[in-house]
C-alpha cells in the first residue's frame, strides 16, 4: 500500500509505520471515510496526511498548457496556530521523501495578496480553518476551486463538532459533497467520549433521532448528559461502516490505546490551600521551582485573566531571569508567533498559555505540563497533558495546582479519571438555526440555488439531518425578507427569488457584506490596546483629555472592562503594567505603567463549565471517607469538621444548610452541577422565595455549591415546611417560572444579540469599519423588542430560546440534577456557617448579584474562617 519512496523514507530512519496509519490508509483506499481515536504522540498527523501523500506521490504530472489543479486534500484545524504547526511539522517529511507537493495555510492571519493568489493557483493540499471553508464555498468559483478535491482531514474533530463552528464546518462538509460526491471524511481525535457519534458526522446523513428544533425553554433543554464519561476502548479495533442499518452510514473508526501512563501529581504545598479564590498565589514559588527543575514546561490556566496574573507573578520572582513568555487568543499575532517560534527553537524555559496551545501542538521539547487551577473536564485534562513529551512510548509528566479546597478535590477526580482513560467530551447537538441562515446566505453569494436542492444537500450534514422543512423554509424566508414583522425593511431582503424559482442575492453589496461578517464565534466587544506618546489626564473618565497618537498594537480587550477604567488606572496586559490613557474609536491607549493599584482584565465567557462526569466524581468523594487519604491533610480535616459540624450528603443527595450571621439569613445548597446551571438555580430560587416571603437579597454561585441571602428566617421556614425544601425544588420551576423570569431578564436578549449577529441580522463590520460593542447592542435591542411584540414565534427568537437552554442558562443539566434530588434533600439547620460553606460566603461581595450592586456583603475572611472551624 506504500509507494516505495515512503518505505524507503521510514527504512532509512529505522522506523516502520504504525499498525494503525497502514489501517487507516488501507480503510481511505477502499474508498471510505474515516475516525482514527489515538492517544498523543501515536502519529495521529502522518497518519490522517497518508492517503492524501501517497495519492499524490503518484499522480501523474501536470502536462505543459493544462490548467491549474483544484485543491487535492483540504485540512480544517480548531486553531490558527495549530494550523501553522502542522505546515512545520509535516513539511519535513514531504521534503525529505522528495514529494513535489506545494502545501499552504489559510487562516485569518494569512495576507490577503496570498489569498487571491490561492484562488487562481490552488496549493495541492491547504491548511484551514471552518470559517475560511465557509468563505471558499461562498465564492463564485467554489466548484472549479475544489473540482480535484479528494480528501478533508479534520484534526482535533471533537473540538470542532460540539459548537456552533461545528454546525458551519458540517454545513461546508455537505457543500463540499455537492462539489465532489465521494469526497472521503478523515477525522482525526485523542479524547472521545461517543465514537458513533463522529463516525456518522463524518459521512452524508440521511436521518437522525428527532431534533431540538422548536418548543418551550424547558423542552429545548432536555437531552443527553453533557459529557457521561465512557470506558476505556480496546487497544486497536478497526470497524467497518454499518451499511443499512436503518440510520445512515457510519464511518470506520480505527481505535488505539496503550502506550506510556501519563505520571500527574497534584502539587502538595507546604502552604495554605485557599478556601476560595482562582489565582493560586499560594504556589507560585512551588511552580517557579517546577519550571527551573524541567527543560521547558507549558503552564495551562482556564482563562486569560489567569494567564495574565500568573505570567505576572512567575516574573516577580523570576530571580534567574529564565525566559518565560505568554500566550492567549487577545495578545496581538506578532506576538503569538514569536512565542511560537521560540517555542519551535527551544528558546523557552515556560510559556503561560490558555486554550490558545492546548490541541494537537507540538512545539519544542516541553517535557513537563502545570494545569493551574481545575481542568472542569477529564478530556480536557488528557489533552493538556498530551503537549508534554508528545510521545505515544514516553510518558507525559503533568501537575495540577488546585486554586481552592473545593479545586482540590476536582483536581484528584481528574487524576483518577485520567488513569481509568475515562472521557467526557459533550454530546452533539441539533444544529443552530442562525448558522443555517448564515450558510443558506453564503450559498446564494456562491450561485443562485433551489430550496429543494439545498434543502436535500443540509440534511445531509449531521446536526440537521433532522430538520424539518418547516424549520428550513422559514429559515430562507428569514434570508429573504427578515421575517413578517421586518419585510418591509428593504435592508433585510438579502436574497430574492428569480423567475426560474432559484434564490440568488439581492445585489453585490450583500456578498460583499456577508464576506466580512463570516463566522460563527462570537466575543464580547473588543478594543485595540495601542501604545501611546501622550498622557491623560488623570481622572478624566475614560474618554482621556488630549489628542492621543497611536504606536505599536499589544493586542485586543473587552470594550465593557475598559469603560471600567479611568485615566491613569494601571492594568495587566500582555505581560506588561500599562497606565490607561483614553479611548478613542476602537482603540484603547495606554503608556507603560508603575507601580500603585494594578487591574486584571476580566474576559467574559471565559470559564469552562465543570463537567457531568467531574461533578458526579466529587459528590462520590465527598460520601466516601475512604477516598480522603489520597487528599491533603487540611482538605481531608476540612471535611472531617464538616462531617462534625453539619454533614456530608451521600452521592445522590442534595445537601442544603441553613444558618444565620448578622441581620441575614442564609441557605448554600452544594448541588455540583456547574456555575451555569447554578445561576439558573439561583434566579429561580430567589424568585420563588420572594412570592414565599422570605424577602431574599440576592444569591451567588459557584461550580459547586449555590449561596442565597435573605431577610427572612429561612431555616425556620423550611423546619415548618411553610414551605418544604422538597416543594422550593420542584421541576416545575422549569415551567412558567422560567419563563416568567426569562420574559424579563437581559439573558435573552444578550442571547438574541449573539444570534443575530450570526444569522447576519445585524452586521457587525462594514468596508474599513466596524460597529462597536454598544451600537451592536442597541441595534439588537431595538429589533428583540419589535420581534417580542410583534411577531413572538419569530424564527430567531426560537433559535435564541434553544440557545439560552443549552448555553448561558443549561437547562438540561437542572433538569437532570432536579429529576436526581427528588426526595433525597437533605436540610441542616445550623447556628453558625459550616465548613463546607466557607468558600460561597467568601464569593459574596465580589460582584454585584442580582441587580444589588449596593447591597454587596464586604465579609472578612478571617472572620468567616474563624467562625467555621470552631469547636464545636
Amino acid at each position: 500500500m506504500l509507494p516505495e519512496p515512503f518505505v524507503r523514507w521510514f527504512a532509512e530512519r529505522g522506523w516502520s509505520p504504525r499498525t494503525h496509519q497502514l489501517d487507516l490508509l488501507a480503510s481511505a483506499q477502499r474508498g471510505n471515510s474515516v475516525l482514527l481515536i489515538a492517544p498523543t504522540g501515536a502519529g495521529k498527523t502522518l497518519a490522517g496526511f497518508l492517503p492524501a501523500l501517497t495519492d499524490l506521490a503518484v499522480r501523474p504530472k501536470k502536462r505543459p498548457g493544462e490548467a491549474h489543479r483544484g485543491v487535492h486534500t483540504l485540512y480544517i484545524s480548531p486553531l490558527k496556530a495549530l494550523a501553522v504547526d502542522i505546515e512545520r511539522n509535516l513539511g519535513k517529511p514531504v521534503a525529505e521523501i522528495g514529494l513535489p507537493i506545494t502545501m499552504e495555510t489559510r487562516t485569518g492571519d494569512t495576507p490577503q495578496h496570498k489569498r487571491a493568489r490561492q484562488k487562481l493557483v490552488p496549493p495541492d493540499i491547504l491548511l484551514t480553518t471552518p470559517e475560511q471553508l465557509a468563505l471558499l464555498i461562498a465564492s463564485a468559483d467554489a466548484e472549479r476551486f475544489f473540482s480535484d478535491l479528494r480528501y478533508i482531514v479534520l484534526d482535533e474533530l471533537h473540538s470542532l463538532v460540539t459548537s456552533k463552528r461545528g454546525h458551519l464546518l458540517a454545513l461546508g462538509l455537505a457543500r463540499l459533497r455537492k462539489f465532489v460526491p465521494d469526497l472521503q471524511a478523515i477525522g482525526l481525535s485523542a479524547t472521545v467520549a461517543d465514537p458513533d457519534e463522529l463516525r456518522h458526522w463524518l459521512v452524508r446523513q440521511s436521518s437522525l433521532p428527532s431534533p431540538l428544533w422548536g418548543g418551550s425553554i424547558r423542552e429545548a433543554g432536555r437531552g443527553g448528559g453533557d459529557g457521561q464519561a465512557s470506558p476505556p476502548t480496546p487497544t486497536l479495533r478497526v470497524d467497518p461502516p454499518h451499511k443499512g442499518e436503518g440510520n445512515a452510514n457510519m464511518a470506520d473508526v480505527i481505535t488505539v490505546t496503550g502506550g506510556a501512563k501519563p505520571e500527574i501529581t497534584i502539587l502538595d504545598s507546604e502552604e495554605h490551600v485557599p478556601w476560595a479564590g482562582h489565582s493560586a498565589r499560594y504556589a507560585i514559588p512551588d511552580i517557579y521551582e517546577a519550571v527551573r527543575r524541567h527543560r521547558t514546561t507549558l503552564l495551562f490556566v482556564n482563562t486569560r485573566s489567569q494567564a495574565e496574573l500568573l505570567f505576572q507573578e512567575l516574573w516577580r520572582i523570576n530571580e534567574d531571569t529564565l525566559p518565560i513568555a505568554l500566550h492567549h487568543g487577545s495578545l496581538d499575532v506578532g506576538q503569538r508567533r514569536r512565542v511560537e517560534k521560540a517555542m519551535a527553537d527551544n528558546a523557552l524555559r515556560a510559556v503561560v498559555a490558555t486554550s490558545t496551545l492546548d490541541l494537537g501542538i507540538d512545539w519544542g521539547d516541553v517535557d513537563l505540563v502545570i494545569h493551574v487551577g481545575a481542568p472542569k473536564g477529564a478530556s480536557r485534562l488528557a489533552q493538556r497533558i498530551g503537549r508534554a513529551n508528545h510521545r505515544m512510548d514516553e510518558p507525559s509528566r503533568a501537575i495540577l495546582v488546585p486554586a481552592n479546597r473545593f479545586e482540590v478535590l476536582e483536581c484528584r477526580a481528574a487524576l483518577e479519571a485520567n488513569y481509568l482513560g475515562a472521557q467526557d467530551t459533550p454530546p452533539l447537538l441539533a444544529g443552530a438555526l442562525d448558522v443555517l441562515a448564515q450558510h443558506v446566505l453564503g450559498c446564494a453569494c456562491a450561485a443562485p440555488f433551489d430550496a429543494d436542492e439545498l434543502y436535500a444537500e443540509v440534511k445531509g450534514a449531521a446536526p440537521y439531518a433532522s430538520l424539518d422543512r418547516d424549520h428550513f423554509d422559514r429559515i430562507v424566508d428569514f434570508v429573504a425578507t427578515g421575517g413578517y414583522a421586518l419585510r418591509s425593511y428593504e435592508r433585510y431582503a438579502r436574497i430574492r427569488k428569480t423567475r426560474d424559482g432559484r434564490w440568488r442575492v439581492s445585489n453585490p453589496r450583500i456578498a460583499q457584506q456577508y464576506r466580512l461578517n463570516v463566522g460563527t464565534i462570537i466575543e464580547a466587544p473588543m478594543l485595540n490596546v495601542r501604545y501611546t506618546r501622550t498622557k491623560g489626564k488623570a481622572g478624566a473618565g475614560n474618554a482621556g483629555s488630549v489628542a492621543l497618537r497611536g504606536g505599536s498594537v499589544l493586542g485586543k480587550i473587552e470594550e465593557y472592562f475598559v469603560e471600567t477604567l479611568s485615566v491613569g488606572d494601571m492594568f495587566l496586559f500582555a505581560g506588561k503594567v500599562l497606565r490607561f490613557e483614553g479611548i478613542r474609536e476602537n482603540e484603547c491607549y495606554v503608556s507603560t505603567g508603575g507601580g500603585g493599584n494594578v487591574l486584571v482584565p476580566s474576559y467574559a465567557g471565559g470559564k469552562f463549565p465543570l463537567s457531568t462526569y467531574l461533578a458526579d466524581q466529587v459528590r462520590g468523594m465527598l460520601a466516601d471517607s475512604t477516598r480522603w487519604k489520597a487528599l491533603p491533610d487540611q482538605v481531608s480535616d476540612w471535611l472531617r469538621l464538616q462531617q462534625q459540624k453539619s454533614v456530608l450528603p451521600r452521592k445522590e443527595d442534595l445537601l442544603v444548610e441553613t444558618f444565620p450571621r448578622g441581620e441575614r439569613f442564609y441557605m448554600v445548597a452544594y448541588p455540583f452541577e456547574g456555575r451555569l446551571a447554578h445561576q439558573t438555580l439561583g434566579m429561580l430560587l430567589t424568585r420563588r422565595l420572594e412570592r414565599m416571603g422570605a424577602h431574599p437579597l440576592g444569591f451567588v454561585a459557584t461550580d459547586y455549591s449555590l449561596g442565597v441571602w435573605a431577610l427572612g428566617d429561612l431555616g425556620r421556614m423550611f423546619e415548618s415546611k411553610k414551605p418544604s425544601l422538597a416543594e422550593l425544588f420542584d421541576e416545575d420551576m422549569l415551567g412558567d417560572d422560567l419563563e416568567a423570569w426569562l420574559a424579563d431578564s437581559w439573558l435573552l436578549k444578550r442571547t438574541f444579540r449573539n444570534c443575530a449577529v450570526i444569522a447576519g441580522l445585524i452586521e457587525k463590520r462594514f468596508p474599513g469599519q466596524e460597529k462597536n460593542g454598544r451600537q451592536v447592542t442597541v441595534s439588537a435591542d431595538l429589533i428583540y423588542d419589535v420581534l417580542r411584540s410583534h411577531e413572538p414565534d419569530h424564527i430567531l427568537l426560537e433559535a435564541t430560546r434553544v440557545d439560552a437552554a443549552s448555553g448561558l442558562l443549561d437547562v438540561r443539566r437542572l433538569a437532570d440534577m432536579l429529576s436526581r434530588i427528588r426526595g433525597r434533600i437533605v436540610h441542616k439547620d445550623l447556628d453558625q456557617i459550616s465548613p463546607l460553606a466557607v468558600p460561597i460566603m467568601l464569593e459574596i461581595g465580589k460582584e454585584p448579584v442580582n441587580g444589588e450592586a449596593n447591597d454587596r456583603l464586604l465579609l472578612e475572611a478571617a472572620d468567616l474562617i474563624e467562625e467555621a472551624m470552631a469547636s464545636a
